[in-house]
């Protein structure tokens, strides 16, 4: 990553992530068209729903015959780590209008929030609009045309698994961990590889007792409240 913050450094950043948000939108575009779904349904929930798991979820209690209000706040739920992620970036686009920091927080994805928060390790913590509305613009083209792929290819195509797409998604959060710590140059090292511990410690006890849904939003809050304790007992 460079310390500049316009549109051309952001496309060359991001670009590396694309692949990883083709693999789980074909994947996703598959699954849709194996409940079935229709190509141009899975294209418009993509461009409209503009969420990875929570579309997943979708698919799987449409199929089912789930209520519409189950469905909702399932979705709701799942999502619902955005409200994080967009409150530990709002600081930092202060200077723009309230129009431009919802647009940028409608479309932020886990991918986009990792970019940002690496990137603050280069540009002396300092964001820019064109830099990251490029980076969500990126990934939501990307995820829309995948998952619209994936649906056509589902006819073709009976178990994404069988391809490997499954993993595709975990294996680009890996990358962009690995990314993080290594690039931060103001957290200790050995209190990142402390915190990946406990935060897999927590979410492996917390799968026994705590819903997958609610799940993501716990572990935050409580790996976060850890690591703060944790910096300022020993670090």
């Amino acid at each position: 990553m460079s310390e500049e913050l316009d549109v051309r450094s952001a496309v060359k950043e991001t670009l590396p992530t694309v692949f990883g948000y083709i693999g789980i939108g074909v994947a996703f575009g598959v699954v849709g068209r194996a409940a079935g779904l229709s190509p141009w349904l899975i294209f418009l929930m993509s461009l409209i729903v503009y969420g990875g798991s929570a579309q997943f979820i979708t698919v799987g209690m449409l199929a089912s015959h789930s209520p519409i209000l189950s469905i909702v706040f399932s979705t709701f739920l799942v999502n619902s780590r955005m409200i994080l992620m967009s409150m530990t970036l709002a600081p930092y686009f202060t200077e723009y209008s309230l129009g431009k920091n919802l647009w940028l927080g409608t479309l932020l994805t886990d991918e986009s929030f990792a970019l940002a928060m690496n990137k603050l390790n280069f540009t002396d913590r300092r964001l820019s609009f064109p830099w990251m509305n490029t980076t969500n613009m990126i990934s939501y083209s990307t995820w829309v045309l995948s998952s619209f792929l994936g649906a056509i290819l589902g006819n073709f195509i009976g178990s994404p698994e069988k391809l490997g797409l499954d993993f595709a998604l975990m294996a680009m959060f890996i990358g962009l961990l690995i990314l993080q710590m290594i690039s931060d140059r103001k957290m200790n090292l050995n209190l990142q590889f402390i915190l990946v511990g406990i935060t897999l410690a927590l979410i492996y006890v917390g799968m026994i007792f705590i819903p997958v849904n609610l799940l993501i939003v716990l572990v935050t809050l409580l790996g976060c409240g850890i690591g703060v304790v944790i910096k300022h007992a020993f670090f």
